[in-house]
């Protein structure tokens, strides 16, 4: 037997029956789902020291659970001491069983651990059914030990779904138990 995700399982027997039910689909298939999980982190300080590069690539691979890779600037920016194929941030983007694990980590474990949480905002959709997080602080992941930390960085997660609208794509992460904010 194979290893399935609790909230893969999830999807198929609540999230698809709910979201039918609430967009009248005539089919299964016209369900939203969710393709990828984009996380990205700026490291605008690595300019000046590249050990912040190596730790950036460390805590994200942990976060994740797969190897992250260094993000490099495209062009010369003078005013920021910054040159072409210049390391400046770190990014991983997570498919399949790995991304519902982290998403089921995201919402049980690290989401409650912010401070002073009121709820996620919905401002973050794109039009076109994409919705990006911005986390404050990478230490409200468990796997970050707190005290080998060099610098408390933020993080944005991206959500891309196959929803056409926000309000479908909204619908879709309320039901996989994004905490969003009521009004």
């Amino acid at each position: 037997m194979a290893y399935t995700p609790r909230l893969r399982e999830k999807y198929t027997k609540e999230v698809v029956p709910a979201l039918m039910a609430q967009f009248s689909y005539k089919s299964t298939m016209q369900v939203p789902r969710i393709l990828k999980i984009c996380i990205n982190q700026g490291l605008g300080i690595a300019i000046t020291d590249k050990k912040f590069i190596d730790s950036g690539i460390n805590e994200m691979t942990m976060i994740a659970g797969q190897k992250a890779v260094a993000t490099k600037s495209k062009k010369d920016i003078s005013n920021f001491k910054l040159r072409k194929g210049m390391p400046i941030g770190v990014r991983v983007t997570l498919r399949g069983n790995g991304m519902y694990e982290f998403l089921d980590r995201l919402v049980s474990v690290s989401i409650p651990r912010i401070r002073d949480f009121r709820g996620i905002g919905d401002k973050g959709f794109d039009g076109r059914g994409n919705y990006t997080l911005g986390i404050p602080e990478q230490i409200i992941f468990p796997e970050i030990d707190i005290d080998k930390v060099a610098k408390i960085n933020g993080l944005d997660v991206t959500f891309v779904t196959t929803a056409r609208t926000d309000r479908e794509a909204h619908a879709l992460l309320k039901e996989f138990g994004l905490p969003f904010k009521t009004k």
